[in-house]
């Protein structure tokens, strides 16, 4: 382990990412407002300015109006000097998104398709997705920093290859194989954590939380500090592997039974559409019998599994996900059936949202470490 101190060029490095951080979750900002919040001298300031301007990566078209003086230089970032993209790909869904430095949206797409990525068909459909995604973004190869691809499975921790992908039987594909249609740099990633790391890049508020991906299949990821904690070789967070029915319940791809999975898996209500989730929530909303009892049974499960969460690490909970995409208006109703649970008397309304990316958490996620990624190599 490294304890010297650092190199020259390393605090040169290090104060550049300072100021571009600064600026970012800061600005517009003025030159001084800089040196006096960074406590950096007025030159080492005005050099590093003049790198990021120079790189397209800040602007100073702007001023800062002053009541008692000459107006200042505002030194804003640019979000769309770089983007990049993220790739989520389900049983039956292939979700394609563009984001900008902030993270905002640029472009998506969500088709429904087939995984079978042994069909070279389905490979080229994926880069074919990809590319259209990247056209109407208006995304260059020079502005482009890399896609990411979220699977339902386990990964390696450098991103490579798919180590456990039992859901969908295709574990031991490489990136190489999966991308075979995306000519360029890619990385996998766990659904799940990838949504969790999307969640709280997005909002720095969420320094400790739960976070619940409830879709073609249940995955979860631990949130620690504001950053994704993966635990031993990354499987932190599996409550999908949760027994929920311990007598009687259903046998999970893993080979156990009563796994949280079998009962709260997409498969659990648009089984009654045809695989169609928004058709099958409208039939709830129109009040179906079976739509309202599948409802029911899906709320009961998922809010035993929220509970036991709450229970051991007693932090805040983020659903997320293909249904989590509808449940909102349903909160209400899951919150009660928490509280109904929770011995202490802890109200879920305090601590029992829906994320913010509505659905698309998993492919977001994937395409936000690149922009981390070039963050920290600024």
């Amino acid at each position: 382990m490294r304890t010297g101190k650092l190199s020259v060029n390393e605090i040169k490095i290090k104060n550049r990412q300072m100021i571009y951080q600064h600026i970012r979750a800061h600005g517009p900002v003025s030159k001084q407002d800089i040196v006096v919040a960074l406590q950096l001298s007025l030159p080492t300031v005005t050099q590093n300015l003049e790198y990021l301007k120079e790189h397209g990566l800040i602007d100073d078209s702007q001023q800062i109006k002053n009541t008692g003086g000459r107006n200042a230089t505002a030194y804003t970032y640019i979000k769309d000097a770089k983007q990049a993209m993220g790739v989520y790909i389900s049983a039956h869904h292939m979700n394609v998104v563009a984001l900008d430095l902030a993270g905002g949206v640029l472009g998506q797409m969500r088709r429904r398709v087939k995984f079978n990525l042994d069909d070279d068909a389905y490979l080229k459909e994926m880069g074919e997705a990809v590319e259209k995604v990247k056209e109407e973004a208006g995304i260059t190869d020079e502005g482009l920093l890399g896609v990411g691809i979220s699977v339902p499975g386990l990964v390696s921790g450098d991103g490579s290859r798919v180590v456990y992908g039992k859901t969908l039987d295709f574990t031991g594909k490489t990136k190489e194989e999966i991308a075979k249609y995306i000519p360029y740099k890619i990385r996998l990633f766990h659904d799940s954590h990838a949504a969790g790391r999307i969640v709280a890049w997005h909002d720095d508020k969420v320094q400790v939380a739960f976070y619940i991906s409830l879709s073609n299949s249940i995955g979860g990821a631990i949130i620690m500090n504001n950053k994704l904690f993966g635990g031993v070789e990354y499987k932190g967070g599996e409550l999908g592997h949760m027994t929920i029915v311990p007598e009687g319940g259903e046998k999970c791809y893993c080979g156990k039974y009563g796994c949280l999975d079998t009962v709260c898996k997409t498969e659990k209500l648009d089984w009654y559409t045809d695989g169609n989730l928004e058709e099958y929530f409208q039939k709830l909303k129109d009040g179906d019998d079976t739509a309202v009892k599948l409802w029911d049974e899906y709320l009961e499960n998922l809010s035993t599994a929220i509970h036991n969460m709450r229970m051991i690490f007693a932090v805040d909970v983020i659903l997320g996900g293909y249904v989590g995409k509808y449940i909102g208006e349903y909160m209400d109703e899951l919150r009660k059936r928490v509280d109904a649970k929770n011995p202490f008397g802890d109200k879920a309304e305090d601590y029992l949202y829906m994320s913010e990316y509505e659905g698309e958490e998993c492919s977001a996620g994937a395409a936000i470490f690149f922009v981390e990624e070039f963050m920290d190599g600024i």
